[in-house]
């Protein structure tokens, strides 16, 4: 059981409803389907039933979606940061912190990525140019693995992967490293060394037909 962190919107539209909706798009539940898992959607809830609802899963995802509020990070706000989600900080933020004391399999994508190395102390930068190039389009670049991390013995080549942000990796977060990078330097992804099983990366695994990463999410949920 894959439990995957939901987007909280005030309207969102289907047939003859538009309401508040607890969302995620169809991709994320997918990806953990076709790498062998059962996923589970977990809207924003009190962050003090992080623990209990962690406790029920197996692997847990931190989805992508809007940008960590910069008050997290002890950072102001800069011009192009956009609008905060501040249910989603504080529940994701919680299950990050109950995923990794009681040692369940945690993936990081994208906003869940930049969510690990922010509750681990690290910060971020609030703008990136080349990383998205058309509003709500996603792109794509190669990333490099880094010799020796979980990562490049999951993805052992370098590897072109779907993308779409604009803020990154600043200072890491204490105890992770980076294990990929993108050409120009920006760090894709980040995890804890052994025998933690933390990994966030950067871009979008769910709009790509790669199940890699996350099969290894899956098998490491699998043999706790």
């Amino acid at each position: 059981m894959i439990g995957v962190s939901t987007y909280l919107e005030s309207g969102a539209r289907w047939g003859v409803w538009e309401l508040e909706a607890a969302l995620l798009p169809v991709g994320y539940p997918r990806l953990v389907q076709r790498a062998g898992g059962l996923a589970a959607m977990l809207p924003p809830d009190d962050p003090q039933r992080a623990a209990e609802a962690v406790a029920r899963l197996d692997g847990l995802v931190i989805a992508g979606g809007p940008d960590v509020e910069p008050v997290r990070y002890g950072a102001e706000r800069e011009p192009r940061t956009g609008p905060p989600a501040p249910e989603r900080d504080a529940w994701e933020l919680a299950l990050i912190d109950a995923a990794l004391a009681a040692g369940v399999p945690l993936l990081g994508i994208c906003r869940g990525m930049q969510l690990l190395n922010v509750a681990l102390g690290g910060t971020l930068v609030q703008h990136l140019d080349g990383h998205a190039e058309v509003v709500g389009v996603f792109g794509g670049h190669p990333v490099k693995p880094v010799p020796g991390t979980l990562y490049a013995g999951i993805v052992p080549e370098e590897a072109s992967v779907p993308t779409y942000h604009h803020q990154a990796v600043d200072r890491l977060g204490e105890g992770l490293v980076p294990s990929a990078y993108a050409a120009d330097g920006t760090v894709e992804a980040v995890e804890l060394p052994a025998p933690a099983w933390a990994l966030g990366v950067q871009w979008h695994p769910e709009m790509g037909d790669d199940v890699r990463v996350m099969r290894a999410l899956v098998e490491a949920a699998a043999s706790r």
